[in-house]
């Protein structure tokens, strides 16, 4: 199942829902919204800094996360983002592929 890293930030009023519910709160909303679309929440922390959250979740496919992305988006107390992660495997794969490119400016 593909692995994508989720980072995000709370609003002002996600901070607020966060000092009332609590981080662990937080995080078994966390792993409903992802076993809601057939995923796992692998990881989930709280940082300092532009992030305050940070995680890793197993998830069935790019329109499942996507789903997820958009309901949590949508509420508008958290700013989420996604990157997908790529096994050292899949780079394998990618490596054997005959890709045909030129770059700005270059002869072919």
């Amino acid at each position: 199942m593909p692995k994508y890293l989720f980072q995000g930030s709370y609003t002002a009023e996600g901070v607020q829902g966060l000092l009332k519910e609590g981080g662990t709160r937080r995080r078994d909303v966390a792993r409903q919204v992802f076993e809601s679309v057939g995923g796992k929440l692998e990881a989930y922390y709280f940082a300092f800094g532009t992030n305050d959250v940070i995680g890793i979740a197993d998830v069935p496919d790019n329109a499942s996360m996507a789903a997820v992305s958009l309901a949590i988006s949508a509420r508008g107390a958290f700013r989420f983002t996604t990157t997908p992660l790529l096994t050292p495997e899949e780079i394998d794969e990618a490596t054997m592929k005959r890709v045909v490119y030129r770059a700005p400016g270059q002869e072919a």
